[in-house]
């Protein structure tokens, strides 16, 4: 594979070669020695990243680097001081747009999901892993409790697992959460829900708050660096206290009892993608970018 991508860039003349994944990376760097190209990395999370493992020379801390591309200016932080001290000013944030367009997709019918429209529906997506915070997603459900009409579609793998399983239904409400484990189709879910919760405790720049905003629905989110990237407290969404269950419960109450305010958050979800996060400044920065390397 390095081979090739040294032969291909030689005979095409390749100015830029740009590597998004973990695995390209290496092969990419290997194949751009001895060639006038510039090789560019992408990034998309804050850890793992370790000058004391030696690993992480072969991939983004490979001598043949000349640029990083981050996903976030929470990853760009991160990222930074890692990197060899004369491409430091090449390690940029351009963040990963969205369209509008991409999302015409009809809403999910919630009868297939057990719910309905009358109920106050919460989508959140995640993964048993202990930084995705999904506990506090049920410590905010055991506070509310008292509410009738509530919902949570909890959308990931493993769920039915422990301990999770035990913690569901020490919620009291493991009769109003619905469990579906990995879909395909959440946009088209989240279009169909009030509001989306993301407890996470550290996120390079969340797809899924994306994905919400452009079908316009609001985000409470934990106050975790990328995600406050998106999410302006009182505008798209709100922002909360990392494992804060309680102040999670306190936001779901607001929208349950104020249907204007609802609307209010859900009309500004879509203004986020239009502007600071639309697809077409991402092309523009990225060519800016790739011109600035050359």
């Amino acid at each position: 594979m390095i081979k090739q991508i040294h032969q291909y860039i030689k005979q095409h003349s390749i100015d830029i070669v740009y590597a998004t994944e973990s695995n390209g990376i290496p092969n990419a760097a290997f194949g751009c020695i001895g060639t006038k190209a510039k090789m560019i990395a992408y990034r998309g999370t804050t850890g793992g990243l370790y000058k004391t493992d030696l690993s992480n020379y072969l991939c983004m801390l490979h001598p043949r680097i000349n640029g990083v591309i981050c996903v976030s200016e929470a990853v760009t932080k991160h990222v930074t001081p890692k990197m060899r001290h004369s491409i430091q000013p090449k390690v940029v944030t351009i963040y990963k747009g969205h369209d509008l367009a991409w999302y015409q997709e009809q809403a999910i019918e919630l009868n297939t999901l057990h719910t309905h429209s009358d109920n106050f529906n919460i989508v959140c997506i995640g993964s048993p892993r202990p930084q995705k915070g999904m506990q506090f997603m049920l410590d905010a459900m055991k506070e509310l409790s008292d509410i009738e009409n509530v919902r949570l579609i909890l959308i990931g793998d493993n769920f039915d697992g422990e301990p999770y399983s035990t913690n569901i239904k020490a919620t009291g409400m493991a009769d109003k959460i619905i469990q579906t484990g990995f879909r395909s189709d959440v946009p088209q879910i989240a279009k169909a829900c009030d509001a989306l919760v993301l407890p996470s405790e550290r996120e390079g720049l969340p797809r899924v708050v994306l994905e919400s905003l452009a079908v316009g629905t609001p985000v409470i989110t934990s106050a975790n660096e990328g995600a406050m990237e998106i999410i302006e407290d009182k505008i798209n969404g709100y922002v909360v206290p990392i494992g804060d269950g309680k102040a999670i419960a306190e936001r779901i109450r607001l929208l349950i009892q104020d249907s204007a305010l609802l609307k209010q958050l859900s009309d500004n979800a879509q203004k986020t993608i239009t502007t600071t996060m639309s697809h077409e400044k991402t092309v523009k920065d990225m060519e800016r970018f790739f011109q600035s390397m050359l």
